[in-house]
């Protein structure tokens, strides 16, 4: 049988709108010289994914929605993909610079997918300087997370110039459809009954954590709510690390976006990242971090928009290996924390990072984040839906529920290749919202290197790539400082700590 859209998954296609979107994606630069011919064809990459089709389920997958929305859709998979549809080929005008290639991507990047088919597309681009080639992938939200995505283009790539043959698919491996319009209205009625109970069980893990909930977190109340509730829990309980009450200042991207989007990418080595974090004893995702508080106060003090409180980033988190429970669901949750802008030295600014950090990663260590995943499946289907899009308009009109969101997705440390041409760089490509803000950074490591990729709102943040000059600047400004720090030691990890497998962006 099919599986069904899990309830938090549902989320991504319930918020919806023509301008927020929710896919995710992937710029993948490509060396084929080492090809025969030297050349890379949609024929070619066509011909690679029929061979390895079984390798990245979430390619055949289609939605089927129930009738009258009585509960979430379910995936039914495809016997045949068509390719003709979903592997596209352009070229870009000459000179095929960076900005030319940023260019074409955000507007890729900006067209909804087509709910009647598999939920991806992918384009080979061609024209790119010094004889490249380049791949943008996207895939819907509701169909891969950032780590299933990274599996999905894995399926397409080898670590060696020569393709590697395939496993064979299962032999009883057939494609599962979706169950037929009645027994979808009978499962859709039945889980309507069992609702009430479903609350019921819930309300008691959801109220004493309702303080790491973005949007929900900003109301009055809600932090004094959740004490009061962990307090009378029982002497037996833990206590949870207190998070602070974060203030959502206003910024030139907070609002409303448009459906319009702005990309920039570039590379900064792993090497030095890792010397700086040695140098401070802190962790490659609080270098990160602080480079990113850097670059972001530059762009606003330029412009007069620095705030005095510090911003709100939002953080994916890594619940995979929590749930444990086989199904296709999104494996990761949103959470919250302080981005100090407002400290100017930056040797302050990295520690208050760490601080920071390790709140949020104690707090996850005592009360793990897979609870959220059960948040969406106390309210009917229906009834989620219109919450979800009602939040969103809501939210949007009241004041985000955070300025930005960083996510940094460890990589392979082993070149690449897609059907012998070599990878260069893996830029990947996120979400941004009305209530998340119209500026997403996006990290991959890959051989050696941090890739970046920028997603903006067009008309919000019009110069983008002043934000990787700027994350460049802020790499070398931490590279001198780490020449003259004495060592730190590192606090070490308590053993219920959760590691990169809990938090995927700390290293």
């Amino acid at each position: 049988m099919a599986q069904q859209v899990s309830a938090f998954d549902a989320q991504f296609l319930n918020f919806e709108t023509a301008t927020n979107l929710a896919h995710i994606a992937a710029l993948t630069i490509l060396d084929p010289s080492g090809r025969p011919g030297g050349a890379l064809t949609r024929e070619d990459l066509i011909a690679l994914l029929k061979r390895r089709l079984h390798l990245a389920p979430p390619l055949r997958r289609r939605l089927v929605e129930v009738p009258f929305g009585l509960d979430h859709p379910y995936w039914a998979e495809d016997r045949e993909v068509d390719f003709d549809y979903h592997v596209r080929e352009l070229a870009l005008p000459p000179p095929g610079d960076d900005h030319k290639l940023a260019v074409q991507v955000a507007r890729l990047h900006g067209a909804r997918l087509d709910r009647g088919r598999p939920l991806w597309e992918m384009y080979l681009i061609h024209g790119l300087a010094g004889g490249r080639v380049g791949i943008y992938t996207k895939v819907h939200h509701a169909a891969v997370d950032g780590v299933t995505g990274a599996e999905v283009l894995a399926a397409v790539m080898d670590f060696e110039p020569e393709p590697a043959a395939a496993p064979a698919p299962e032999a009883a491996a057939e494609p599962q459809p979706a169950p037929d319009a009645v027994e979808m209205v009978i499962r859709g009625v039945a889980r309507v009954l069992d609702n009430p109970f479903a609350l019921l069980r819930f309300v008691a893990e959801a109220v004493p954590r309702l303080d790491e909930v973005p949007f929900v977190a900003q109301l009055p109340g809600v932090g004094l709510v959740s004490r009061f509730v962990r307090g009378i829990g029982g002497r037996d309980a833990e206590p949870l690390p207190e998070l602070p009450r974060m203030v959502v200042p206003r910024t030139p991207f907070s609002g409303p976006i448009s459906r319009h989007r702005r990309f920039a990418f570039g590379q900064l080595p792993l090497d030095e990242v890792k010397r700086i974090k040695n140098a401070f004893g802190v962790t490659v995702n609080d270098v990160v971090m602080a480079m990113c508080a850097t670059a972001m106060r530059r762009w606003l003090a330029k412009r007069d928009e620095l705030p005095r409180q510090p911003l709100v980033a939002g953080i994916p988190v890594s619940t995979r290996g929590q749930a444990a429970n086989g199904s296709a669901a999104n494996e990761v949750m949103l959470t919250m924390t302080s981005l100090p802008t407002d400290v100017a030295d930056p040797r302050d600014r990295l520690l208050s990072v760490n601080r920071s950090m390790g709140l949020l990663k104690e707090r996850l260590a005592a009360a793990p984040a897979a609870w959220l995943l059960e948040f969406s499946q106390a309210m009917p289907a229906a009834l989620s839906a219109l919450a979800a899009r009602s939040a969103f308009r809501i939210a949007s009109r009241t004041g985000s529920a955070m300025n930005l969101m960083i996510s940094n997705v460890p990589g392979p440390q082993t070149p690449l290749y897609v059907g012998g041409a070599r990878v260069t760089a893996l830029y990947p490509m996120s979400v941004i919202t009305d209530v998340s803000g119209g500026i997403n950074i996006t990290v991959f490591s890959y051989d050696g290197r941090l890739d970046f990729g920028i997603v903006t709102d067009r008309d919000m943040v019009p110069d983008v790539w002043d934000l990787i000059d700027y994350l460049r600047d802020s790499l070398a400004e931490y590279g001198a400082l780490a020449g003259r720090a004495r060592p730190r030691t590192r606090r070490a990890r308590r053993p219920e700590e959760p590691g990169r497998e809990n938090f995927p962006q700390t290293r």
